[in-house]
């Protein structure tokens, strides 16, 4: 007995350190690719560096951070990222529970409508951005053009791009065009998860309509919302190429957004050390906001 579990123990150790020998390349590339450059980011945020000007990082401790929450264009940023995310994932949200719930309950072949919903996804984002500043413009904009000379109605013709609250408005519509596609895939594959005896059995107690939705569907989605919620948040928080490429920040900066503030300090200014700080406020931010909406799915 004494021998085979010994030679048990030989073998598991044998298998071991085969499964060490298929587990360090995973580890050495997350270790070159992630944390690596995660605790060099960290250092750099501690310290002073320019990189057009200054020979190497000069470390200053946690002044960068004092000087973020000091920075006023930054807490702009701020406010402008948290106007656009609220917007955002109230639409793509609602926007994909919506969609879904139709495809859910159509008759008959949905595959068209499905791959239709899903298309903008497919178009690279910079592609369709620069498509909607051209749809927006002004002046020789498709969308004045047909409010103007189409259905003659020039008085509702606007400044899509360049006046408040248009261009908020503007970069929020073309983001959820852009996404919601997703969300409804995310929603429906949850809506065909629920067990059908469930559905059958709300039908035969007397649950039709909007009481089934609220009562026995959308209490049953919860884990979905919670993917679905933080996805949206993520989208939300690190839009970065609709803002640039379709408002490009404007009117002045009133479609700032947080991760615009961040690449153009980092990458415009060239203030490295700045800009990672930055980088880790925003995403400590992210990180805290997609746990609070965990934490508020599973109460829900």
């Amino acid at each position: 007995m004494a021998k085979i579990k010994r030679s048990l123990s030989a073998r598991q150790r044998i298998k071991a350190r085969y499964g060490v020998v298929f587990v360090l390349p995973a580890f050495l590339l997350a270790t070159v690719f992630m944390i690596y450059p995660l605790f060099a980011s960290l250092y750099l945020s501690l310290t002073k560096y320019n990189f057009a000007f200054d020979t190497k990082p000069q470390f200053i401790g946690i002044e960068n951070y004092v000087k973020a929450f000091n920075d006023s264009a930054f807490i702009d940023s701020i406010g402008v990222t948290a106007v656009y995310s609220i917007l955002y994932f109230v639409l793509v949200m609602l926007g994909g529970l919506i969609l879904a719930l139709m495809l859910f309950y159509a008759k008959g072949k949905t595959s068209v409508f499905r791959t239709a919903y899903f298309l903008p996804i497919v178009i690279p984002l910079s592609l369709s951005s620069f498509i909607f500043n051209w749809i927006l413009q002004k002046n020789y904009g498709l969308l004045n053009y047909f409010l103007a000379d189409i259905l003659g109605a020039g008085h509702l013709t606007r400044e899509w791009l360049s006046t408040n609250p248009w261009a908020m408005i503007s970069i929020v519509v073309v983001s959820v065009w852009a996404t919601v596609g997703f969300e409804t895939i995310l929603f429906l594959n949850g809506l065909q998860a629920l067990p059908e005896d469930m559905l059958e059995a709300g039908i035969v107690d007397g649950a039709t309509g909007f009481r089934t939705l609220f009562s026995i569907i959308l209490p049953n989605l919860r884990e979905t919302f919670a993917v679905t919620g933080i996805w949206a948040i993520l989208q939300a928080l690190k839009v970065y190429i609709v803002p640039s490429l379709v408002t490009w920040g404007g009117p002045g900066t009133a479609t700032t957004v947080m991760y615009m503030y961040v690449y153009r300090q980092s990458f415009t200014y060239l203030e490295m050390g700045y800009g990672a700080a930055l980088g880790f406020i925003m995403s400590i931010l992210i990180m805290v906001l997609s746990l609070l909406n965990m934490r508020i799915s599973k109460k829900v």
